[in-house]
């Protein structure tokens, strides 16, 4: 009789277990409102403020310049920096033997010309990519500005600190990525390059050619072109026009996921 009840109470117990149970899996199983991924914020004063500073400590002459437009020219004898107020520009090194290797992309607040410091000629090519606008700013004036102004020293170190990390950043994306990553990572640059200068970063208009794009990344533009429709397929960008130049990019961190995946796999071509 005891046995019977001890039996009868187990039985109550395992119901009662397995009906909790049951309530807790169906809780688990409903739906759950979605988590927004988190958007980094930047915050475009700086660049504002340090242009405000140029502006108002050297008045520097302002030029608009066009697609295709030079903007300093390899070989020629150096005198001033540039920088753009807007715009964007492209910087190619030209070798000995003809070859030309696009080495960086500028944007507003950028500078321009600072390889013609020391062989006292421009080493590369500045070329704007769209209609902009630049100021130029002569050497000698700047040096003697900087020695009355400490903080405008401090800017154009910290100018060329950027240049310098951005020029390594640049040489780790080509040596440790593999293709698709590269193009991915290129991407998610660009958008937060206008991210720093409080534009949208949503949809962009990609400035450069495929052709382009690959001379800058180290590979050809066919790889190019098929990791765009790679990053396509897998809803990180999605082609706003037939032209296939404006790149609409439902969000940047998926972008930087998707370079992460191949960093924490070590996959390298």
């Amino acid at each position: 009789m005891l046995t019977t009840a001890l039996a009868t109470a187990a039985s109550h117990q395992n119901a009662v277990i397995g009906q909790a149970t049951l309530q807790s899996l169906q809780r688990d199983e409903a739906p759950r409102a979605p988590v927004a991924p988190r958007r980094e914020v930047f915050d475009a004063a700086p660049i504002a403020a340090m242009l405000q500073q140029l502006n108002d400590a050297l008045q520097p002459q302002r030029r608009i310049v066009h697609a295709g437009d030079r903007i300093c020219q390899a070989g020629t004898s150096f005198g001033a920096l540039y920088v753009l107020n807007s715009g964007v520009a492209k910087v190619v090194n030209l070798a000995a033997d003809g070859r030309e290797q696009v080495v960086g992309l500028k944007f507003r607040g950028d500078w321009l010309g600072f390889d013609g410091i020391a062989q006292g000629c421009y080493a590369c090519d500045a070329i704007a990519l769209d209609t902009g606008e630049v100021w130029v700013i002569r050497y000698e004036a700047l040096l003697a500005a900087c020695a009355a102004r400490p903080a405008l020293l401090a800017l154009l170190h910290g100018a060329m600190s950027r240049e310098i990390a951005g020029d390594r950043d640049s040489m780790m994306s080509v040596c440790t990525l593999p293709a698709d990553a590269r193009v991915a990572d290129f991407l998610r640059h660009w958008a937060e390059a206008l991210a720093q200068r409080g534009l949208r970063t949503d949809q962009i208009t990609l400035r450069m050619t495929r052709a382009e794009i690959g001379n800058f990344l180290g590979m050809t533009l066919e790889t190019v072109s098929r990791a765009l429709s790679r990053l396509a397929r897998e809803g990180l960008i999605i082609f706003a026009e037939k032209g296939r130049r404006d790149v609409r990019i439902p969000e940047v961190t998926g972008l930087v996921a998707f370079v992460q995946s191949f960093l924490a796999t070590g996959t390298v071509q």
